[in-house]
């Protein structure tokens, strides 16, 4: 089986403190994300405005059962999503399996 990615990009809050929301995925992974079954890594992108997260599961059945198991978001997880403007328009969710790497 190939590896899958959850890649989803958005926008901070005005205002967004970014060395406290880095803290805040930092915390959030090393608690809870690298704890999932299948965890390979999660990688910050940044361009301008534009932020993404891309985290890499072993399998495509490892991502899935994340996103069950992130249904209800934890404390951590709330205090990372206060940093983000989840209703812009912007913000965008996809699945990816890799087809090929090199």
């Amino acid at each position: 089986m190939s590896k899958a990615i959850y890649y989803v990009s958005y926008k901070l809050k005005k205002g967004a403190s970014v060395p406290n929301f880095l803290l805040a995925a930092e915390t959030l992974n090393n608690e809870f994300i690298s704890k999932q079954r299948g965890y390979i890594s999660w990688e910050q992108l940044v361009d301008g405005d534009i932020w993404a997260d891309a985290l890499t599961f072993e399998t495509m059945d490892d991502l899935e059962n994340f996103k069950v198991v992130s249904r209800n978001p934890s404390e951590l997880a709330e205090k990372f999503y206060s940093f983000i403007n989840l209703s812009a328009s912007g913000c965008k969710h996809h699945i990816f399996s890799v087809k090929r790497s090199y």
